[in-house]
Parts: C-alpha cells; structure tokens; sequence
C-alpha cells in the first residue's frame, strides 16, 4: 500500500507538467527516507531537468545525508540516453539509491529496459508495474507515440441533442457555452496540435488557439486542398505556427508552412506519419464532421470528447457516429452534456475502472 500511496503522487505530480513536456513524457519522481518524502520533482518543460534530477536537487541540505538510504519512487522507467539532459539512471547511481519502485516501463527505442538494467547492474533493486494502468492512461499520448508511431488522436465536437452537427447552410452555429468553450481551450494546451477540415475554415473562420486558457499554443494544421482559404481568414495570421496541407505547393513565410500531399486515399496516413517525423506527440481533431468521420472509419482515433445540448436546430448535418468505442466519462456542464469515449481497440489506453460501459 505504501508503494501504491507514494507512485500515486508521483502521478500527481507528473501532471503538473502536462502541456508543456512533448514530445517527452509526464514523469513524476518522490524520494523517501523512514516513511518521509525528503525529495519531490517533476518534469516541468521540454528540455529542462527530468523528474528524478529534480526530486534530489529538492531535497533540503539537512536531508542530503539521508539520500543514499532512501527509496526512489517515480512514474517512469528512468532514461538510459543522453539527451538534452545526461542520463538520470546514471545520476539515480551516483547519488547511492539502492532502491528504486517505477510504474512503468519507458517504450522509448533509447530507453526501453536499459533504464532498469543500468540500475540492476550497479546493484540497484528495481520493482516494477506499481499502478501501472494508471501510468500508462496518464501517459497515453508518449506510449502512443512510440507504440504506434503515430501521435495519439483525440476527436472532439458538439451536437444537438437530435444528433446534429450544423445547419444544412454550414452557417455558424453556437452548441457549446461558456464553461464548455474554456474548458476545449485547456485541452488544446494540451496537445501537440489542432487540426480541421477546408470547409470548417472556410465557414467558421476559427483561430484554434488557446484564448481562454494560459498554456502552450499547439500547431495549427488545416486541409486544404486547392488553397482555397482567404488570407484575410486567422489561420493565415501568421499568429501561431500553422500547416498547410494541400496538393499546390511548398512554402514557407514565417510561422505558416504550406506542405504539399496527396489527396487521395492515403492522405491520413500519410500526414500521420509526417507528424511522427516531426515529433508531434498529440492531435486534437475539431472538425468538420466529414474529416472527423473519415478518421473514425478508418479507426485512426483514440480518443472522442463529444459535447450535446438541445438547440431548435430542426434539420442540419448529421455528426460523426462512433464504431468501435468504450464510453469512459460523462459530466454535465451547464446546459451542455460531456461524453468521453476510447477507442475499444486501444484498451492499454482505458483505465480498469472504466471499462464497464460499452457503445
């Protein structure tokens, strides 16, 4: 139980840099002597000091003698490479740690075990797999990255009650409230990037940047094929760095880069592998309800945060059906209702606790 008490706040502490890590992974470390956390830490920002280094610059100078009898607890398999930081399996070594507990193994090519056996080799004892489930959901976009090779992807988008996603027009038309809206902008800091379709562009003209919540600006990505979108539309503000995927051209001017593929069947794939190259760990798909269903049938999704609320919309387009999906959460906000679905397919992603409803 105590294992389970102090991985538990290497989670919550992990959690403290989401947004801000990727393409690195959430990691959390505690450092504790005769049932005391001496030393906490978390990896706060890509490129900065991971968790366990962290965790032992935290411990108070009266404390310092106590680290070599002291258990490392941390979220992650420690890193075997060098990096933008030396190697913390090595620093855990060099501070005398003779026991380290972990939630989970690193699927990173550059760690992947070499981690653990850094420790063990120097006579370290290691206990794996401690709240390992909860790891990998915390986690989800880094495994899913290197699992998959793709970055994860989560759907999102509002309907009405009757199962509409917009007038027949395409006119803009106003499902979410206000609490809804910021919180859509808090998840936005929490991906890599954002992406819509031509033709949700075109009508809604939408800026996709985190307004209402402070955090990292994710990539903006739109498809669009002839180069139809006006410049006088935000997602060519040059604001934000911003993909252009389209069958034209290749250029760059500033923050907007126009990137040239092939519509045709292998479109997604291929855009997804690109994002793998450029280590876009997350993708958050806002629209329209077309590229949205075209990722379901395809079941290139992990991920579908759906928000409802009845409207006098009394025909409109249909939105996007789910296949394959696990319902994980559901919360009302306001007038608006909040379903979270996974992918059935992707279970190492769905929390135990969860997996008793089913659509």
């Amino acid at each position: 139980m105590q294992h389970d008490t102090y991985i538990r706040r290497c989670l919550d502490l992990a959690e403290k840099g989401s947004g801000y890590t990727a393409p690195n992974p959430l990691v959390g470390a505690v450092l504790v002597y005769d049932n005391r956390i001496i030393g906490e830490g978390y990896h706060a920002h890509y490129g900065e000091r991971h968790a366990e280094v962290a965790c032992f610059e935290n411990v108070a100078s009266s404390d310092k003698i106590f680290i070599p009898e002291s258990t490392l607890y941390v979220s992650l398999e420690p890193c075997a490479h060098q990096g933008k930081t030396p190697p913390c399996a090595d620093r855990i070594v060099q501070e005398g740690i003779k026991n380290v507990v972990v939630c989970q193994a690193d699927p990173f090519a550059a760690v992947n075990g070499r981690g653990f056996e850094i420790l063990r080799s120097n006579g370290v004892t290691v206990t794996e797999n401690i709240l390992a489930e909860e790891g990998r959901w915390q986690n989800r976009r880094f495994l899913c990255f290197h699992e998959k090779k793709r970055p994860y992807i989560t759907l999102k988008w509002a309907e009405t009650t009757q199962g509409f996603f917009a007038p027949l027009n395409r006119s803009r038309w106003q499902i979410s409230n206000k609490q809804t809206q910021q919180l859509t902008h808090k998840w936005r800091t929490e991906e890599s990037a954002i992406m819509v379709g031509t033709r949700t562009a075109l009508h809604d003209n939408p800026q996709l940047n985190a307004r209402y919540w402070n955090g990292k600006q994710p990539l903006r990505i739109v498809l669009d094929r002839a180069l139809t979108l006006p410049e006088s539309h935000h997602l060519l503000d040059g604001s934000i760095p911003t993909w252009i995927i389209n069958e034209r051209k290749e250029k760059v001017l500033d923050k907007t880069q126009y990137i040239q593929l092939s519509f045709d069947e292998n479109l997604l794939t291929a855009l997804l592998s690109l994002l793998y190259q450029k280590n876009i760990l997350s993708l958050l798909v806002e629209g329209g309800a077309q590229l949205i269903q075209s990722l379901i049938d395809a079941a290139l999704w992990d991920e579908a945060r759906i928000f409802s609320a009845p409207s006098e919309l009394q025909e409109g387009i249909v939105a996007p059906s789910l296949r394959q999906s696990i319902e994980i959460a559901n919360h009302q906000i306001g007038n608006n209702s909040l379903n979270i679905f996974c992918h059935s397919q992707n279970s190492y992603n769905i929390p135990h606790s969860t997996r008793n409803k089913n659509k």
